[in-house]
């Protein structure tokens, strides 16, 4: 089963061209509360999304799905999601939940509207996944890597598949027969672990969810619909071809990578650990 590949962006002539070429889901992205304080000085991608770009982008998106995160759980979250209801998403993404109350919150405001899908990306949220996934009555989980990492004081947010973090989250869920995800993938080739290592651990993890990095089409630096169109097309091809060979791994493969892996992130763990020392 090929992974629902998810993209971030606001804008109408890309997100078109995202869905022409098999893009599961276009991603608006609303969260803005508290995000900058948490990745200060980190090269993350900070939205600038609003509820009118999901109107916007609602006609436009007749084959892939619109997925809307927005912000953790605060005064307003009620007239927000009832906001981002009424403009028209198909699923709203809850990040940065702290408890199960959280969850029971969130679901209770959507109740049923649209399809749920919680971010885990906080210590809590991993200490109380056992009580929210009794809770039930949301459709997904998707495993945050970038604040989870952070919330653990780590250095690199791949870690969190080389120390078993993930690997004890999704055998949790798994439990539940819930469908889940984790982070995002760059283009083939690419990354600092390589897309084809980070595709073939989803599998191995039975992961059906991922989002596609900025470097899968980095539209800050491509301004060209055609560049961005051919862009698309020679990447999601070569995306989705790995992704047969990596279907037809057998468990050795699977293990071989998970070292390999291994080998690579603790590589860029140290040379991370160095250049702070050397600073």
């Amino acid at each position: 089963m090929a992974l629902t590949l998810m993209y971030i962006t606001n804008d109408p002539e890309i997100a078109i061209t995202a869905q022409k070429y098999g893009v599961d889901r276009i991603w608006i992205d609303l969260e803005t509360i508290g995000k900058k304080e948490r990745q200060n000085n980190r090269d993350s991608v900070k939205s600038n999304h609003t509820i009118e770009d999901i109107r916007t982008l609602r006609p436009l998106i007749t084959k892939s799905e619109l997925l809307v995160r927005i912000n953790d759980l605060h005064d307003g979250s009620e007239q927000e999601i009832e906001q981002v209801v009424r403009a028209g998403a198909d699923m709203i993404m809850l990040p940065m939940w702290k408890s199960a109350d959280d969850v029971r919150r969130f679901i209770d405001t959507v109740h049923g509207r649209t399809k749920t899908t919680l971010l885990l990306e906080t210590r809590e949220a991993e200490e109380c996944l056992d009580d929210v996934l009794d809770i039930g009555g949301f459709d997904e989980i998707h495993i945050g890597l970038n604040d989870l990492h952070i919330a653990y004081d780590l250095d690199f947010m791949f870690e969190l598949l080389t120390n078993g973090t993930v690997e004890n989250i999704v055998r949790k869920i798994k439990n539940y027969d819930i469908p889940y995800g984790f982070g995002g993938i760059a283009k083939i080739g690419y990354g600092d672990i390589s897309a084809e290592k980070i595709i073939l651990e989803h599998y191995r993890l039975g992961s059906t969810r991922a989002i596609l990095s900025r470097s899968f089409c980095d539209n800050t630096k491509i301004k060209n619909i055609e560049e961005i169109d051919k862009t698309f097309n020679e990447n999601l091809e070569r995306l989705r071809g790995f992704e047969k060979l990596a279907s037809c791994a057998d468990d050795s493969m699977y293990e071989e990578n998970k070292n390999i892996l291994k080998k690579d992130v603790n590589a860029i763990v140290q040379q991370v650990r160095r250049n702070r020392r050397n600073k």
